[in-house]
Protein backbone atom coordinates (compact mmCIF):
# COMPACT_ATOMS: atom_id res chain seq x y z
CA UNK A 1 0.00 0.00 0.00
CA UNK A 2 1.47 3.16 -0.91
CA UNK A 3 0.48 5.89 2.34
CA UNK A 4 1.04 9.04 0.23
CA UNK A 5 -1.35 8.21 -2.31
CA UNK A 6 -3.97 7.67 -0.06
CA UNK A 7 -6.47 10.64 1.06
CA UNK A 8 -9.27 9.77 2.49
CA UNK A 9 -10.07 6.39 4.54
CA UNK A 10 -13.42 5.02 5.89
CA UNK A 11 -13.30 2.39 9.09
CA UNK A 12 -16.87 -0.22 9.02
CA UNK A 13 -16.47 -0.84 12.78
CA UNK A 14 -14.24 2.63 13.97
CA UNK A 15 -15.09 1.98 17.40
CA UNK A 16 -13.55 -1.23 17.91
CA UNK A 17 -10.34 -0.72 20.24
CA UNK A 18 -8.27 -2.07 17.43
CA UNK A 19 -9.71 -0.18 14.34
CA UNK A 20 -9.96 3.31 16.48
CA UNK A 21 -6.01 3.01 16.67
CA UNK A 22 -5.52 2.82 13.20
CA UNK A 23 -8.35 5.33 12.58
CA UNK A 24 -6.30 7.96 14.87
CA UNK A 25 -2.87 6.60 13.09
CA UNK A 26 -4.19 7.59 9.66
CA UNK A 27 -5.74 10.84 11.08
CA UNK A 28 -2.04 11.72 12.78
CA UNK A 29 -0.72 11.16 8.90
CA UNK A 30 -3.00 14.05 7.83
CA UNK A 31 -5.52 11.49 5.84
CA UNK A 32 -9.40 12.26 6.15
CA UNK A 33 -10.67 9.91 8.19
CA UNK A 34 -14.57 8.93 9.41
CA UNK A 35 -16.36 6.09 9.74
CA UNK A 36 -19.56 3.76 11.00
CA UNK A 37 -20.05 2.07 14.09
CA UNK A 38 -23.54 0.33 15.28
CA UNK A 39 -23.28 2.17 18.73
CA UNK A 40 -22.16 5.25 20.55
CA UNK A 41 -19.42 4.52 23.18
CA UNK A 42 -16.97 6.12 24.68
CA UNK A 43 -14.44 5.27 22.52
CA UNK A 44 -16.41 7.25 19.81
CA UNK A 45 -17.31 9.95 21.09
CA UNK A 46 -13.30 10.54 21.82
CA UNK A 47 -12.86 9.96 18.06
CA UNK A 48 -15.51 12.61 17.22
CA UNK A 49 -14.16 15.21 19.51
CA UNK A 50 -10.66 14.29 17.86
CA UNK A 51 -12.60 15.98 14.40
CA UNK A 52 -13.21 11.81 12.81
CA UNK A 53 -16.95 11.72 12.24
CA UNK A 54 -18.61 8.89 12.94
CA UNK A 55 -22.46 7.82 12.21
CA UNK A 56 -24.66 4.98 13.91
CA UNK A 57 -26.58 3.75 11.24
CA UNK A 58 -26.41 2.05 8.46
CA UNK A 59 -26.43 4.68 5.54
CA UNK A 60 -25.05 4.60 2.16
CA UNK A 61 -25.59 8.45 2.10
CA UNK A 62 -23.41 9.11 5.02
CA UNK A 63 -20.66 7.78 3.47
CA UNK A 64 -18.28 10.77 2.10
CA UNK A 65 -17.20 10.94 -1.18
CA UNK A 66 -13.97 9.82 -3.12
CA UNK A 67 -13.15 7.30 -0.15
CA UNK A 68 -9.65 5.78 -1.25
CA UNK A 69 -9.24 3.08 1.15
CA UNK A 70 -12.20 0.96 3.24
CA UNK A 71 -10.68 -0.74 6.41
CA UNK A 72 -12.90 -3.32 8.06
CA UNK A 73 -13.77 -5.70 10.81
CA UNK A 74 -14.48 -9.09 10.99
CA UNK A 75 -17.41 -8.80 13.01
CA UNK A 76 -19.27 -6.61 10.00
CA UNK A 77 -22.01 -8.92 8.17
CA UNK A 78 -21.52 -9.54 4.69
CA UNK A 79 -25.00 -8.08 4.03
CA UNK A 80 -24.29 -4.94 5.85
CA UNK A 81 -25.68 -2.11 3.48
CA UNK A 82 -22.77 0.17 3.57
CA UNK A 83 -20.14 -2.86 3.11
CA UNK A 84 -21.94 -3.95 -0.43
CA UNK A 85 -21.78 -0.59 -1.15
CA UNK A 86 -18.28 -0.37 -1.44
CA UNK A 87 -18.17 -4.20 -2.77
CA UNK A 88 -20.23 -2.95 -5.75
CA UNK A 89 -17.99 0.30 -6.01
CA UNK A 90 -14.84 -1.38 -6.15
CA UNK A 91 -13.21 0.37 -3.61
CA UNK A 92 -10.35 -1.04 -2.05
CA UNK A 93 -11.36 -2.77 0.96
CA UNK A 94 -8.82 -4.57 3.81
CA UNK A 95 -9.22 -6.05 7.06
CA UNK A 96 -7.42 -4.41 10.11
CA UNK A 97 -5.02 -7.01 10.03
CA UNK A 98 -3.58 -6.34 6.61
CA UNK A 99 -3.25 -2.80 7.22
CA UNK A 100 -1.42 -3.95 10.46
CA UNK A 101 0.91 -6.23 8.11
CA UNK A 102 1.85 -2.92 5.94
CA UNK A 103 2.73 -0.92 8.39
CA UNK A 104 5.45 -3.03 10.44
CA UNK A 105 7.04 -4.63 7.22
CA UNK A 106 9.13 -2.34 7.08
CA UNK A 107 9.81 -1.67 11.40
CA UNK A 108 11.66 -3.42 13.83
CA UNK A 109 8.09 -5.70 14.26
CA UNK A 110 7.42 -7.33 18.06
CA UNK A 111 4.23 -8.78 17.97
CA UNK A 112 2.65 -9.93 20.96
CA UNK A 113 -0.08 -13.19 20.76
CA UNK A 114 -2.05 -15.31 23.21
CA UNK A 115 -5.68 -16.02 23.91
CA UNK A 116 -5.06 -14.03 27.14
CA UNK A 117 -2.58 -11.33 28.36
CA UNK A 118 -1.86 -9.65 24.47
CA UNK A 119 -2.73 -6.90 25.88
CA UNK A 120 -1.35 -6.01 28.86
CA UNK A 121 2.01 -7.24 27.59
CA UNK A 122 1.39 -5.27 24.17
CA UNK A 123 0.87 -1.98 26.17
CA UNK A 124 3.64 -3.22 28.88
CA UNK A 125 6.07 -3.59 26.25
CA UNK A 126 4.99 -0.43 24.27
CA UNK A 127 5.79 1.53 27.79
CA UNK A 128 8.88 -0.08 28.53
CA UNK A 129 10.48 0.92 25.18
CA UNK A 130 8.80 4.28 25.22
CA UNK A 131 10.14 4.71 29.20
CA UNK A 132 13.84 4.33 27.66
CA UNK A 133 14.03 6.63 25.11
CA UNK A 134 13.57 4.07 21.79
CA UNK A 135 11.72 5.31 18.99
CA UNK A 136 8.65 3.11 18.81
CA UNK A 137 5.33 3.19 17.41
CA UNK A 138 2.67 0.81 19.69
CA UNK A 139 -1.01 -0.63 18.51
CA UNK A 140 -2.75 -1.67 21.54
CA UNK A 141 -5.68 -3.20 22.30
CA UNK A 142 -6.77 -1.58 25.01
CA UNK A 143 -6.60 2.12 26.73
CA UNK A 144 -3.04 2.56 28.31
CA UNK A 145 -3.92 4.65 31.69
CA UNK A 146 -0.28 5.90 31.07
CA UNK A 147 -1.23 8.00 28.03
CA UNK A 148 -5.04 7.32 27.86
CA UNK A 149 -4.98 6.39 24.68
CA UNK A 150 -4.63 2.78 22.36
CA UNK A 151 -2.51 4.75 19.85
CA UNK A 152 1.48 5.58 20.63
CA UNK A 153 3.56 7.42 18.28
CA UNK A 154 7.58 8.31 18.65
CA UNK A 155 9.01 10.50 15.53
CA UNK A 156 11.18 8.43 13.76
CA UNK A 157 10.28 5.33 15.12
CA UNK A 158 12.13 2.14 13.91
CA UNK A 159 10.32 -0.12 15.90
CA UNK A 160 6.38 -1.23 16.38
CA UNK A 161 4.87 -3.07 18.80
CA UNK A 162 1.44 -4.72 17.86
CA UNK A 163 -1.30 -7.10 19.08
CA UNK A 164 -1.46 -10.02 17.21
CA UNK A 165 -4.94 -10.90 17.56
CA UNK A 166 -5.83 -14.71 16.98
CA UNK A 167 -9.52 -14.10 16.53
CA UNK A 168 -10.53 -14.40 11.84
CA UNK A 169 -6.87 -15.93 11.90
CA UNK A 170 -5.57 -12.17 11.51
CA UNK A 171 -2.09 -12.53 13.44
CA UNK A 172 -1.02 -14.35 10.26
CA UNK A 173 -0.98 -11.08 8.22
CA UNK A 174 1.85 -10.28 10.93
CA UNK A 175 5.83 -11.25 9.70
CA UNK A 176 7.84 -10.49 13.54
CA UNK A 177 10.96 -10.30 14.66
CA UNK A 178 10.04 -10.81 18.32
CA UNK A 179 7.21 -12.71 18.60
CA UNK A 180 6.09 -13.63 21.99
CA UNK A 181 3.38 -16.51 22.42
CA UNK A 182 1.49 -15.70 26.11
CA UNK A 183 -1.42 -18.54 26.11
CA UNK A 184 -3.29 -20.79 23.87
CA UNK A 185 -5.93 -21.83 25.43
CA UNK A 186 -9.11 -22.94 23.68
CA UNK A 187 -11.37 -20.04 22.59
CA UNK A 188 -12.79 -18.34 19.05
CA UNK A 189 -14.04 -22.15 18.48
CA UNK A 190 -16.54 -20.10 15.94
CA UNK A 191 -13.79 -19.77 13.73
CA UNK A 192 -11.34 -22.53 14.81
CA UNK A 193 -13.99 -25.72 15.57
CA UNK A 194 -11.32 -27.31 17.72
CA UNK A 195 -8.22 -26.74 20.35
CA UNK A 196 -5.67 -28.76 17.86
CA UNK A 197 -7.17 -26.31 14.60
CA UNK A 198 -6.31 -23.31 16.96
CA UNK A 199 -2.85 -24.36 18.07
CA UNK A 200 -1.89 -25.17 14.19
CA UNK A 201 -2.75 -21.00 13.39
CA UNK A 202 -0.36 -20.49 16.09
CA UNK A 203 2.39 -22.74 14.95
CA UNK A 204 1.48 -20.61 11.39
CA UNK A 205 2.44 -17.66 13.00
CA UNK A 206 5.35 -19.10 15.17
CA UNK A 207 6.29 -20.07 11.05
CA UNK A 208 6.02 -16.61 9.91
CA UNK A 209 8.87 -15.06 11.91
CA UNK A 210 11.47 -13.54 10.44
CA UNK A 211 14.86 -14.83 9.76
CA UNK A 212 17.35 -14.29 12.70
CA UNK A 213 14.27 -13.64 14.81
CA UNK A 214 13.09 -14.88 18.12
CA UNK A 215 9.92 -16.51 19.76
CA UNK A 216 9.24 -15.84 23.35
CA UNK A 217 6.80 -18.14 24.83
CA UNK A 218 5.46 -19.36 27.93
CA UNK A 219 6.78 -22.06 29.74
CA UNK A 220 2.90 -23.30 30.33
CA UNK A 221 1.57 -22.73 26.93
CA UNK A 222 0.94 -26.82 25.92
CA UNK A 223 1.60 -27.18 21.79
CA UNK A 224 4.73 -28.49 20.60
CA UNK A 225 6.78 -25.57 18.80
CA UNK A 226 9.38 -26.67 15.61
CA UNK A 227 10.56 -23.65 14.64
CA UNK A 228 14.48 -22.67 13.46
CA UNK A 229 14.39 -19.40 14.82
CA UNK A 230 15.68 -18.83 18.53
CA UNK A 231 13.28 -20.01 21.37
CA UNK A 232 13.15 -18.17 24.98
CA UNK A 233 10.95 -19.13 27.42
CA UNK A 234 9.42 -17.24 30.94
CA UNK A 235 6.89 -18.10 33.17
CA UNK A 236 8.33 -21.01 34.66
CA UNK A 237 10.42 -21.97 37.49
CA UNK A 238 13.25 -23.04 34.98
CA UNK A 239 12.76 -20.47 32.19
CA UNK A 240 14.92 -18.08 30.44
CA UNK A 241 13.37 -15.23 32.16
CA UNK A 242 11.62 -16.43 35.33
CA UNK A 243 10.20 -14.76 38.67
CA UNK A 244 11.10 -14.95 42.21
CA UNK A 245 10.05 -14.24 45.33
CA UNK A 246 7.02 -13.19 44.57
CA UNK A 247 4.89 -11.53 47.50
CA UNK A 248 2.87 -8.83 48.48
CA UNK A 249 4.30 -5.66 50.24
CA UNK A 250 1.63 -2.71 51.48
CA UNK A 251 -0.91 -3.76 48.41
CA UNK A 252 1.99 -4.31 45.61
CA UNK A 253 2.42 -7.33 43.82
CA UNK A 254 6.51 -7.42 44.16
CA UNK A 255 9.44 -9.79 42.72
CA UNK A 256 13.07 -10.30 41.84
CA UNK A 257 13.54 -11.25 37.96
CA UNK A 258 15.82 -13.47 36.63
CA UNK A 259 16.96 -13.83 32.93
CA UNK A 260 19.84 -14.36 30.82
CA UNK A 261 22.89 -11.91 31.78
CA UNK A 262 20.03 -9.95 33.80
CA UNK A 263 18.91 -10.00 37.16
CA UNK A 264 16.47 -7.15 38.96
CA UNK A 265 15.24 -7.05 42.34
CA UNK A 266 12.52 -5.62 44.25
CA UNK A 267 10.25 -5.01 41.38
CA UNK A 268 7.16 -3.29 42.85
CA UNK A 269 4.56 -3.55 40.61
CA UNK A 270 1.77 -0.72 40.54
CA UNK A 271 -0.40 -3.59 38.53
CA UNK A 272 -1.90 -6.51 41.21
CA UNK A 273 -1.89 -10.33 40.35
CA UNK A 274 0.57 -13.20 39.31
CA UNK A 275 -0.55 -13.00 36.08
CA UNK A 276 0.92 -9.28 35.44
CA UNK A 277 3.78 -10.51 37.40
CA UNK A 278 3.88 -13.12 34.27
CA UNK A 279 3.08 -10.46 31.68
CA UNK A 280 5.85 -8.95 32.88
CA UNK A 281 8.37 -11.31 32.18
CA UNK A 282 7.12 -11.32 29.02
CA UNK A 283 7.27 -7.97 27.94
CA UNK A 284 10.95 -7.74 30.04
CA UNK A 285 11.99 -10.44 27.57
CA UNK A 286 11.07 -8.66 24.63
CA UNK A 287 12.70 -5.41 26.06
CA UNK A 288 15.78 -7.14 26.83
CA UNK A 289 16.09 -8.49 23.39
CA UNK A 290 15.44 -4.79 22.01
CA UNK A 291 18.42 -3.81 24.03
CA UNK A 292 16.95 -2.35 27.18
CA UNK A 293 19.34 -3.15 30.33
CA UNK A 294 18.13 -3.86 34.05
CA UNK A 295 17.56 -0.19 35.25
CA UNK A 296 14.95 0.72 32.12
CA UNK A 297 13.38 -2.43 32.57
CA UNK A 298 12.88 -1.53 36.22
CA UNK A 299 12.08 1.76 35.78
CA UNK A 300 9.18 1.05 33.17
CA UNK A 301 7.94 -1.64 34.87
CA UNK A 302 7.64 -0.06 38.44
CA UNK A 303 6.35 3.15 36.35
CA UNK A 304 3.68 1.18 34.16
CA UNK A 305 0.18 1.53 35.29
CA UNK A 306 -1.62 -1.00 33.16
CA UNK A 307 -4.78 -1.18 30.59
CA UNK A 308 -8.39 0.24 31.33
CA UNK A 309 -10.93 -2.91 32.38
CA UNK A 310 -7.64 -4.89 33.54
CA UNK A 311 -8.13 -5.04 37.10
CA UNK A 312 -8.90 -1.11 37.29
CA UNK A 313 -9.77 0.19 40.57
CA UNK A 314 -12.81 2.12 39.45
CA UNK A 315 -13.39 3.31 43.63
CA UNK A 316 -11.90 2.79 47.26
CA UNK A 317 -14.22 4.19 49.87
CA UNK A 318 -13.64 3.28 53.86
CA UNK A 319 -16.21 0.17 53.25
CA UNK A 320 -15.45 -1.04 50.29
CA UNK A 321 -13.57 -1.49 47.37
CA UNK A 322 -14.95 -1.58 43.29
CA UNK A 323 -12.72 -2.95 40.40
CA UNK A 324 -14.04 -3.40 36.81
CA UNK A 325 -12.15 -5.74 34.44
CA UNK A 326 -12.58 -6.77 30.84
CA UNK A 327 -12.14 -10.78 31.91
CA UNK A 328 -14.52 -12.83 29.36
CA UNK A 329 -13.03 -16.15 29.52
CA UNK A 330 -12.63 -19.01 32.32
CA UNK A 331 -8.86 -18.69 32.76
CA UNK A 332 -9.27 -14.43 32.89
CA UNK A 333 -11.59 -14.67 35.18
CA UNK A 334 -10.04 -17.09 37.34
CA UNK A 335 -6.87 -14.41 37.01
CA UNK A 336 -8.75 -11.34 38.12
CA UNK A 337 -10.31 -13.23 41.24
CA UNK A 338 -7.06 -14.80 42.23
CA UNK A 339 -5.22 -11.19 42.25
CA UNK A 340 -8.24 -9.71 44.40
CA UNK A 341 -7.72 -12.64 46.50
CA UNK A 342 -4.14 -12.22 46.97
CA UNK A 343 -4.96 -8.17 47.77
CA UNK A 344 -7.61 -8.40 50.06
CA UNK A 345 -7.70 -11.52 52.22
CA UNK A 346 -10.55 -12.63 54.31
CA UNK A 347 -12.89 -9.98 52.43
CA UNK A 348 -16.14 -10.78 50.97
CA UNK A 349 -15.66 -10.61 47.03
CA UNK A 350 -18.56 -10.39 44.97
CA UNK A 351 -18.53 -10.48 40.94
CA UNK A 352 -21.37 -9.16 38.32
CA UNK A 353 -20.39 -11.19 34.79
CA UNK A 354 -21.44 -10.59 31.80
CA UNK A 355 -21.06 -13.62 29.65
CA UNK A 356 -20.01 -12.22 26.02
CA UNK A 357 -20.97 -14.58 23.01
CA UNK A 358 -23.43 -17.59 22.99
CA UNK A 359 -21.00 -19.79 21.17
CA UNK A 360 -18.15 -18.81 23.97
CA UNK A 361 -20.64 -19.06 26.92
CA UNK A 362 -21.75 -22.64 25.30
CA UNK A 363 -18.09 -24.02 24.88
CA UNK A 364 -16.57 -23.32 28.42
CA UNK A 365 -20.13 -23.20 30.06
CA UNK A 366 -18.39 -25.87 32.16
CA UNK A 367 -15.26 -23.48 32.77
CA UNK A 368 -17.15 -20.47 33.48
CA UNK A 369 -19.36 -21.93 36.27
CA UNK A 370 -16.21 -23.14 37.77
CA UNK A 371 -14.38 -20.01 37.65
CA UNK A 372 -17.33 -18.25 39.25
CA UNK A 373 -17.66 -20.40 41.77
CA UNK A 374 -14.58 -19.03 42.72
CA UNK A 375 -16.34 -16.02 44.04
CA UNK A 376 -18.64 -15.17 47.24
CA UNK A 377 -21.11 -13.65 45.77
CA UNK A 378 -21.96 -13.96 41.71
CA UNK A 379 -24.60 -11.79 40.26
CA UNK A 380 -24.84 -13.14 36.11
CA UNK A 381 -26.30 -10.42 33.44
CA UNK A 382 -27.85 -11.55 30.35
CA UNK A 383 -25.48 -12.81 27.40
CA UNK A 384 -23.84 -10.32 25.49
CA UNK A 385 -24.64 -11.48 21.88
CA UNK A 386 -21.92 -8.79 19.76
CA UNK A 387 -22.09 -10.07 16.32
CA UNK A 388 -23.86 -13.25 16.82
CA UNK A 389 -27.66 -14.69 16.84
CA UNK A 390 -28.51 -16.64 20.27
CA UNK A 391 -28.18 -20.41 20.25
CA UNK A 392 -31.48 -22.02 22.10
CA UNK A 393 -30.93 -23.22 25.41
CA UNK A 394 -27.70 -21.17 26.03
CA UNK A 395 -28.73 -17.95 28.27
CA UNK A 396 -26.78 -17.39 31.79
CA UNK A 397 -28.96 -19.39 33.67
CA UNK A 398 -27.41 -22.36 32.33
CA UNK A 399 -24.35 -21.67 33.83
CA UNK A 400 -26.11 -20.37 37.47
CA UNK A 401 -27.31 -23.74 37.51
CA UNK A 402 -23.13 -25.14 38.09
CA UNK A 403 -22.33 -21.77 40.27
CA UNK A 404 -21.34 -23.28 43.72
CA UNK A 405 -21.76 -19.90 45.34
CA UNK A 406 -24.37 -20.26 48.28
CA UNK A 407 -25.32 -16.55 47.27
CA UNK A 408 -26.09 -15.70 43.29
CA UNK A 409 -28.40 -14.24 41.40
CA UNK A 410 -29.54 -13.36 37.57
CA UNK A 411 -30.61 -9.95 36.67
CA UNK A 412 -30.95 -7.60 34.14
CA UNK A 413 -28.23 -4.40 33.40
CA UNK A 414 -31.37 -2.12 34.93
CA UNK A 415 -31.54 -3.73 38.08
CA UNK A 416 -28.23 -3.67 38.96
CA UNK A 417 -27.59 -0.34 40.32
CA UNK A 418 -30.49 -1.04 42.75
CA UNK A 419 -29.51 -4.25 43.38
CA UNK A 420 -25.86 -2.42 44.56
CA UNK A 421 -27.68 0.08 46.48
CA UNK A 422 -29.64 -2.46 48.54
CA UNK A 423 -26.54 -4.58 49.04
CA UNK A 424 -23.69 -5.00 51.80
CA UNK A 425 -20.51 -4.39 48.74
CA UNK A 426 -17.07 -4.87 50.29
CA UNK A 427 -14.91 -5.82 47.42
CA UNK A 428 -17.22 -5.83 43.95
CA UNK A 429 -15.71 -7.11 40.48
CA UNK A 430 -17.67 -6.24 37.44
CA UNK A 431 -16.16 -8.58 34.83
CA UNK A 432 -17.05 -9.18 30.29
CA UNK A 433 -16.23 -7.97 27.04
CA UNK A 434 -19.46 -6.47 26.33
CA UNK A 435 -21.18 -3.33 27.45
CA UNK A 436 -21.31 -3.96 30.88
CA UNK A 437 -18.29 -1.17 31.06
CA UNK A 438 -21.65 1.11 30.43
CA UNK A 439 -22.50 0.03 34.51
CA UNK A 440 -19.03 1.25 35.92
CA UNK A 441 -20.02 4.96 36.34
CA UNK A 442 -23.38 4.11 37.64
CA UNK A 443 -22.09 1.81 39.75
CA UNK A 444 -19.04 4.11 41.25
CA UNK A 445 -22.08 7.00 41.82
CA UNK A 446 -23.96 4.75 43.80
CA UNK A 447 -21.64 3.45 46.55
CA UNK A 448 -19.79 6.70 46.72
CA UNK A 449 -23.51 8.02 47.76
CA UNK A 450 -23.91 5.09 50.27
CA UNK A 451 -20.30 5.69 51.58
CA UNK A 452 -21.65 9.72 51.79
CA UNK A 453 -24.61 8.89 53.63
CA UNK A 454 -22.80 6.82 55.82
CA UNK A 455 -20.73 9.50 56.91
CA UNK A 456 -23.88 11.56 57.96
Amino acid sequence: MEINKIHRVYFLGIGGIGMSALARYFATLGKEVSGYDRTSTELTTALVQEGIPVHFTEEVEAIPDNIDLVIYTPAIPVDHKEYQYFLSHSILMVKRSEVLGWLSQNLHCIAISGTHGKTSISCMTTHLLKQAAVPVNGFIGGISVNYHTNLILTENAHTVVVEADEYDRSFLRLQPDIAVVSAVDADHLDIYKTHDALKSAFAEFISKIRTGGTLIINAMVDMPVETDKKVVTYGGPQSDYRAENIRVEAGSFVFNLVGPGIKIEDIHMEVPGKHNVENALAASAAAHLAGLDADEIKQGLETYKGVKRRFEFICKTRESVYVDDYAHHPEEIKACIGAARALFPGRKITGIFQPHLFSRTRDFAAGFSEALSLLDEVVLLPIYPAREMPIPGVNSEMLMEQITCKEKACMEQSEVESWVNTSTIDVLITMGAGDIDKLVEKIKFVIEQKELAQKK
